[in-house]
């Protein structure tokens, strides 16, 4: 076999993006591994300045300015891609080696895309985190309960004793006030540790589940909210218990609906989108094909200082706001080894659910 076309099979089949530079930083030669990180053919990107793939362009140039000069390799971190075809801004790490070619010299460039990896670990130590708290609130759900059940307890014995000697109905007022008030806590306890059922699993197209939550939504407002559906009608059916995933839909999309609605937003509007993506990494495990629905909204964001802890209990952005509702809404996408993501800033939020096509098989 011919040298170089040996070498040059060698480097695209390297899951490695290996770009080739001169000394001007123009690109000589790309891998088959880079044309996909970069999306875009050779054809493009031979020729082309490479700082003008990266974000930060000015300092691009002066670590490969300065390689050239010192002759050493350098390896840069997080670093952000600018890709034009794309919205996304891929995080990459990268290493550039000097290497003289026919007495010129010329870098070697190697681009690790480090997303998924940032994304894994997020996943991960959320799940960590979620399961801790969650073993926390049941364990005080379940300690609270009690008590609750004696003053509800003593409570209808005092309404008796009160109706029994008749002693007004103001002090019955009272009586029915703690036992008001002790329903809304146990109710609440109850939300805490979420659905005590078996789930029942059936095979469902989960539109009929973004329809509707968003016709809940339409006789919610009358008309004050633009609800607009984008829709892959390609998706198969789902095996998944419908109750949990309308219920997780749910929980999000009024979040939504509140956020635009009490921000005044103007033209308020959210976005039923339904996808298939492959090749996705839940809590570890790759999956080759999942259901993606986005709920989008155009409000005003989440604050930052909350962003993070989102799914967590009692986190909410609003004051009136239990900060149960996207907890129990991970809960249910978890129990279909799913989850959901959530990217924000102002104008554009949106909540991904995440359902493994396969595996919804296999329950």
């Amino acid at each position: 076999m011919d040298s170089e076309l040996f070498h040059r099979s060698l480097l695209d089949n390297l899951n490695s993006a290996v770009l080739l530079l001169n000394s001007n930083l123009m690109i000589g030669y790309v891998n088959s591994s880079a044309e996909s990180l970069l999306q875009m053919g050779s054809s493009r990107l031979m020729g082309s300045d490479i700082v003008d793939l990266f974000r930060d362009a000015e300092d691009c140039k002066l670590t490969l300015h300065d390689v050239l000069r010192s002759g050493s390799p350098h390896t840069r971190r997080h670093e952000t891609l600018r890709i034009l075809a794309s919205n996304v801004l891929p995080k990459v790490d990268y290493t550039v080696t000097p290497m003289d070619v026919d007495g010129q010299r010329m870098l070697i460039m190697e681009l690790q895309p480090i997303d998924r990896f940032l994304k894994i670990n997020r996943e991960e130590a959320l799940l960590s985190v979620h399961d801790t708290s969650k073993s926390l609130v049941r364990g005080l759900a379940h300690e609270i309960k009690n008590p609750l059940g004696g003053i509800r307890g003593a409570a209808q014995l005092l309404e008796q004793e009160i109706t029994e000697r008749g002693l007004g109905d103001e002090t019955l007022e009272f009586c029915q006030i703690i036992k008001a008030e002790v329903d809304r806590l146990r109710n609440l306890v109850d939300r805490l540790l979420g659905p005590n059922q078996v789930p029942q699993y059936e095979l469902l197209n989960v539109h009929e589940v973004t329809e509707h939550v968003a016709g809940l939504l339409q006789a919610e407002v009358q008309g004050t909210l633009d609800i607009t559906r984008d829709y892959d009608p390609s998706i198969p059916m789902l095996n998944v218990d419908r109750s949990q995933l309308i219920q997780a839909v749910l929980n999000v999309a009024r979040n939504a609906m509140q956020a635009v609605l009490e921000s005044n937003t103007f033209v308020p509007k959210i976005i039923f989108k339904s996808r298939i993506q492959r090749s996705f990494t839940i809590a570890g495990r790759r999956h080759r094909v999942v259901c993606r629905i986005d709920i989008i909204d155009n409000g005003p964001g989440i604050l930052s200082d909350i962003a993070q802890k989102i799914f967590f209990p009692m986190i909410s952005g609003r004051s009136d706001g239990s900060g149960l509702g996207l907890t129990i809404a991970q809960t249910a996408i978890n129990a279909h080894q799913g989850t959901i993501e959530c990217i924000s800033e102002p104008g554009n939020t949106r909540f991904s659910i995440y359902i493994p096509i396969r595996d919804s098989y296999e329950q």
